[in-house]
């Protein structure tokens, strides 16, 4: 899928547009990458079926620079952009508090153009004596220079495993065995590259396949048993012939994490074996290899999930036939968190339901903005309640499904939600979130939350720590403090499943669940090609050892009403 490319060009149009103080025209095309960045399906598919312009945010001039792209590469309105401003604005916007207007000054008055040139200008104090920047300004860029230089090498998982399952979804009549292996079988935020791993007999004709795809950009090694390919928007996928006889084993070895295989070579080592991705071997007899479950079973350990193999008590609780019983993919039956065209969202409520109705949701909550974020198409409460009229109309139309007409509203810096309790006690479902003042200290900021938990009707803390991965750091909170405020008042946290936040992290997801904290998955989808990311919200739940018990998604509809019902 080209998808994510043709979105990147589309922002950096917007970009460029805004640097030269252009006020529609960047958020005309920042919309229509968000939009193309989260179809589900193939954008040079919708181009050869003329589709293009059934796209919301797609006009007559996006829909010609889609075409040229996929024709030529290039898009010659950003080309002539560039000729006026030649900076390097996919690096350069990726150091937080730095916006393409800041990007201007510093290549006008300092002649910045890349990372390397804006480290060194910070370096030599010459950023804060700029008018808008300031000290610390100068130094908060010095501080995410190596943040923004990260995101260059690492992409999202919610981008990659789509056109990962892909490719595996083609090679697959090709070979007899084939399984994603490295960081993204773990289910890692972010990915460096893609692994896959496959039995098959006829190497050379597999490899052809595969270095063939319609996707390369590249093809960077094409070899019998391994061969790289770079696809359009610089992902790498490494694809491996491996024997049957070690496919468990390869399997094992190449999902990693190294650490993980490290203490599984030293259980090996202390009871005569060796363990490589050949194989499990005492002197040179093969003891298991075929299978991964057999090379855990040999090693008198459970099999562990993939999710797990990082190093943080797997392999003792192994050992010990202790793992959890991780929620699984499945178990999730439901959305608790979604928006629709009433605030900010580009789809109706009847295609939401639609489309969650197709995913197997036995309940979903509309939570539309509310209050004062007008930015966000807050509504007032006279439009929510015209909503909840609507829901219900839709409530007896579809009787599969059960529909929480619930809301969106903004945590104020005092931790004051911005709107009436009046407002607040009518909504099945009320999710409290920061939307501004993110740069408070540590104590104020906890203080925040924990008064916006502690009002009775706030049933989930959405996106809690208000990061974005590769674009904004967390705020700085007590998440201890605001776990023990959560469980003391019946309120859930929520793993924000959208690509960008995966917000708790699996690490703070493993605290919370020793802490008896009730987690929340919602997708915070802006749009029905959004709602499939609740699966990228049970991978977190999985690799920070949620059970099924720890996600009031996995409850029963009577189960989630009743814990619902008690915070009000």
């Amino acid at each position: 899928m080209r998808n994510k490319e043709i979105a990147r060009i589309f922002n950096e149009i917007a970009d460029m547009y805004e640097m030269q103080d252009i006020d529609f025209k960047p958020r005309a095309y920042r919309k229509a990458a968000q939009n193309i960045e989260s179809l589900g399906k193939d954008i040079e598919e919708i181009y050869e079926d003329d589709e293009l312009k059934n796209i919301p945010g797609i006009g007559e001039s996006t829909a010609e620079e889609i075409k040229e792209y996929l024709d030529t590469g290039k898009v010659q309105r950003l080309e002539k952009l560039k000729t006026d401003m030649p900076v390097d604005l996919r690096s350069l916007s990726a150091v937080e508090t730095i916006g393409p207007k800041k990007i201007k000054v510093l290549y006008q008055q300092l002649g910045v153009s890349n990372l390397d040139d804006l480290e060194q200008a910070a370096k030599q104090g010459k950023i804060q004596d700029l008018e808008g920047f300031g000290k610390k300004t100068e130094e908060n860029i010095l501080a995410n220079i190596s943040f923004a230089r990260e995101k260059g090498q690492r992409f999202l998982l919610g981008y990659v495993l789509p056109e990962a399952k892909e490719i595996i979804q083609e090679l697959t009549d090709q070979v007899d065995q084939i399984e994603l292996a490295g960081s993204l079988r773990r289910m890692k935020e972010t990915v460096g590259d893609v692994d896959i791993l496959v039995v098959s007999s006829e190497s050379e004709k597999v490899m052809d396949y595969f270095t063939n795809l319609d996707r390369v950009e590249q093809v960077i090694a094409h070899g019998k048993t391994k061969s790289t390919i770079r696809l359009y928007g610089g992902i790498q996928v490494d694809l491996r012939i491996v024997n049957k006889q070690s496919f468990g084993s390869a399997l094992q070895y190449f999902t990693g994490s190294k650490d993980h295989n490290v203490k599984l070579r030293k259980i090996a080592q202390k009871n005569g074996l060796k363990l490589n991705e050949y194989g499990l071997f005492e002197d040179d007899k093969r003891k298991a290899g075929e299978s991964e479950e057999k090379v855990y079973q040999k090693l008198d350990l459970e099999w562990v999930p993939p999710e797990l193999r990082e190093d943080i008590g797997e392999i003792d609780a192994a050992k010990q036939n202790s793992l959890p019983n991780l929620i699984q993919y499945d178990d999730v039956n439901g959305d608790l968190q979604m928006h629709s065209n009433w605030s900010d969202g580009s789809n109706t409520m009847k295609e939401m339901i639609e489309e969650s109705r197709n995913l197997g949701h036995s309940f979903i909550a509309f939570t539309d903005h509310v209050g004062t974020l007008k930015v966000a198409g807050g509504m007032d409460k006279k439009e929510w309640e015209k909503q909840g009229e609507k829901i219900a109309e839709f409530q007896k139309k579809f009787d599969d499904i059960h529909i929480f007409h619930g809301l969106e509203a903004n945590i104020k810096k005092n931790g004051d939600l911005d709107i009436d309790s009046s407002f607040l006690k009518e909504a099945d479902v009320v999710l409290a979130s920061v939307h501004s003042s993110f740069r408070l200290p540590k104590k104020e900021m906890t203080k925040r939350i924990i008064k916006a938990i502690e009002n009775k009707y706030v049933h989930i803390l959405s996106h809690p720590t208000g990061r974005k991965i590769q674009k904004k750091e967390a705020i700085n909170l007590d998440l201890d403090a605001v776990f023990k405020a959560a469980r003391k008042n019946d309120v859930a946290i929520e793993i924000n499943a959208y690509p960008e936040r995966l917000d708790l992290n699996d690490v703070h997801v493993h605290r919370a669940i020793n802490k008896n904290v009730k987690l929340s998955i919602g997708t915070d989808a802006h749009r029905k090609d959004h709602l499939r990311y609740y699966s990228l919200g049970t991978a977190v739940a999985r690799r920070g050892w949620a059970q099924k018990k720890d996600i009031i998604n996995a409850f029963s509809l009577s189960k989630l009403k009743n814990f619902l019902n008690k915070t009000q």
